[in-house]
């Protein structure tokens, strides 16, 4: 996997995508994902698993609109990412 220049919608950095993989690598910054890895997950209806997120003891800590960073109930951060055509 090799690693490309990130497109200027998505931030600085580098990506890659293999299959149903990606990977963004990016320079340290204040966040809850800039200290530790940060999974994402690709839901199909970012909206409904916020809701689940919290329902489940986690807390939302950076809301969007096609992403966003989470904890689950234990502390650790995690990002969900919207999957193309989720209308939320």
């Amino acid at each position: 996997m090799e690693l490309a220049p990130r497109p200027s919608e998505a931030g600085s950095g580098w990506q890659s995508e293999d299959d149903d993989l990606q990977l963004g690598v990016h320079e340290r910054g204040p966040g809850p994902g800039d200290t530790a890895s940060l999974p994402y997950f690709t839901v199909p209806d970012l909206a409904a698993a916020l809701e689940r997120v919290r329902a489940l003891g986690g807390s939302v800590i950076h809301p969007g609109e096609r992403w966003a960073v989470c904890r689950d109930s234990e502390g650790s951060p995690f990002a969900l990412a919207a999957a193309p055509g989720d209308a939320s």
